[in-house]
């Protein structure tokens, strides 16, 4: 990474860490534990995320770190709207397996064109050696199809697995708020190194399409706190162009 894109990661950083953290992160501290522990306790999501360690390259800022804050985030999301569905505690855990398969395996394909429809026939693969059901592996598999935005989605029957996906979905999009200027842009930068007034020359567009994300969330619960998570990250966004206008004006 340049220095001058190692100034501004620290600057955006610093602007991120002014402002509050999400809401959804305080109101729902019981479904963020229960989603972290299972992901640190159950057998196969530990299989699974070792596997994950071993073969799954950070690209464009969608490796593993990122896996697990979408895993987590999609786990609470589920715990959430399961227990407004009525869930039972045994059917809630084994879902809770099932949208956390999901979130470890959605960027499996990260690097390849169709990275959705491809990571989707990938994670069928790799979970066939898991002890999990045809139907639970087919959840995971349409999830992950469906968890880019602007793309059309491939139907799903049942409720429970229209969840699955709107849960994994929610949770990535969930990135696009401070994540995607503390973290995403910044990996993303360090591969293409464009000059910065190539850079500023697409912001506007890019802070568009955040914006635009504002409407597609899925769930309740998405619905609900994800526009705060696309708020925070535009607000990091603002003043950080303002930083560069005023502090870095001689790049330009």
């Amino acid at each position: 990474m340049q220095p001058i894109y190692a100034r501004l990661r620290e600057r955006a950083r610093q602007i991120a860490a002014d402002l509050p953290p999400p809401d959804f992160y305080r109101d729902h501290q019981q479904a963020t534990q229960f989603s972290r522990h299972c992901l640190k306790n159950d057998p196969i999501l530990i299989k699974l995320r070792q596997f994950l360690s071993d073969n799954l390259a950070d690209n464009l800022g969608h490796g593993l770190e990122h896996a697990i804050k979408v895993t987590e985030d999609a786990g609470a999301i589920l715990h959430i709207e399961g227990q407004s569905a009525g869930y039972s505690r045994e059917k809630l855990e084994r879902r809770m397996v099932i949208v956390q398969c999901a979130g470890l395996l959605h960027d499996i394909k990260r690097k390849q064109k169709e990275h959705a429809k491809l990571g989707a026939e990938q994670a069928g693969l790799i979970l066939k050696n898991y002890p999990l059901q045809p139907d639970e592996i087919q959840d995971v598999c349409r999830a992950i199809q469906n968890h880019e935005a602007f793309k059309e989605n491939i139907d799903i029957e049942s409720a429970e697995g229209i969840l699955i996906s709107d849960c994994l979905y929610d949770a990535d999009k969930f990135r696009w708020g401070p994540d995607n200027f503390t973290h995403t842009l910044w990996d993303m930068i360090s591969v293409y190194n464009p000059p910065l007034d190539k850079f500023m020359a697409r912001y506007p567009k890019g802070m568009a399409g955040l914006e635009k994300i504002k409407m597609t969330f899925r769930s309740q619960t998405g619905k609900k706190f994800g526009p705060q998570f696309i708020d925070l990250g535009l607000t990091i966004g603002r003043k950080l162009r303002d930083v560069i206008l005023d502090e870095f004006s001689e790049y330009l």
